[in-house]
């Protein structure tokens, strides 16, 4: 044997909490790429591209405004219907979009984790950072038609912790309990799209259920309501979903309509932190082996 010869030994992952960190640091190069492939590619081939970052939930928004708010007649607790649906719709639609790329990653992966080695949880950190930038250029569109609403329609905005806290402290809390939502939000819609793409590599008929699931979700959630609108007999039952007080948090900070429930904000950390405990287990676990069956 060369003494020189540089030998590698590959070996299986055996520990089921075996995050390679220092892979997903390595391969940071591929993360990027990945981003810009997400971003670049989806509308690469349409007429209006980019745009429809917008168009989404601007025609989302206006349908809403006509059902729920029209026919239905469902309080926004007196914000513009607008700015009520275009804040929930912006939150919602980066849940859905984290969610359904991640619930899809061995699927749509397979030929490349067939042929080459990278962590794999490159691909879904990547989807909800793509969307992050989607979610991002939504958010803007809504600051601006709360700045019209503004300068135009003399609508003073009820901003929760401004309100509550004042200017100082409130511009503070403004700042960094949206940072907290979108960062919790990003990280359930993963966690359990990495639980659905672990299943799915057996059970192929899960993926029927997704759609359907994530629509059920929606209405189950605070998005298109307030909560204060539900009867008092449901709100524990909507209080179940750890999704509820990011939605109402978030809701409070930018339009005041919404409610501030640290506990209940708690309760849904507490929840992510079990959740992606147990979605990285079973991530590692099908990695090893989803080749055999997908």
């Amino acid at each position: 044997m060369n003494p020189n010869e540089v030998i590698s030994h590959i070996e299986s992952k055996k520990k089921w909490l075996d995050v390679d960190i220092k892979g997903l640091w390595r391969y940071r190069d591929l993360y990027y790429m990945y981003i810009k492939r997400d971003i670049i590619t989806q509308y690469k081939q349409t007429i209006l591209g980019p745009a429809w970052y917008l168009i989404q939930p601007l025609f989302t928004t206006i349908m809403y405004m006509f059902v729920f708010g029209g026919l239905a007649g469902i309080s926004t607790d007196g914000v513009p219907q607008p700015l009520f649906y275009m804040c929930g719709i912006c939150l919602w639609q980066y849940f859905n979009s984290c969610f359904t790329s991640c619930s899809y990653v061995f699927v749509a992966n397979q030929r490349v984790f067939g042929k080459v080695y990278f962590p794999r949880l490159v691909v879904p950190l990547s989807s909800v950072t793509s969307n992050l930038i989607r979610f991002g250029i939504q958010w803007l569109m809504f600051v601006l038609i709360l700045i019209y609403y503004i300068v135009f329609k003399d609508y003073a905005p009820s901003f929760g912790f401004i309100n509550d806290y004042g200017m100082r402290v409130g511009l503070l809390l403004t700042f960094v309990f949206p940072i907290i939502s979108v960062f919790m939000i990003g990280m359930h819609a993963m966690s359990w799209g990495l639980i659905i793409t672990s299943l799915t590599t057996k059970y192929r008929d899960l993926n029927m259920l997704i759609a359907f699931g994530v629509q059920l979700l929606m209405y189950a959630t605070p998005v298109i309501y307030p909560l204060s609108f539900a009867p008092e007999k449901y709100r524990s039952i909507i209080n179940i979903n750890p999704l509820t007080p990011i939605f109402e948090i978030f809701k409070y900070t930018f339009v005041g309509a919404g409610t501030l429930d640290i506990i209940n904000l708690a309760y849904s950390a507490f929840t992510l932190c079990i959740v992606m405990f147990f979605a990285v287990i079973l991530f590692n676990r099908t990695e090893q082996r989803f080749m055999d069956t997908v």
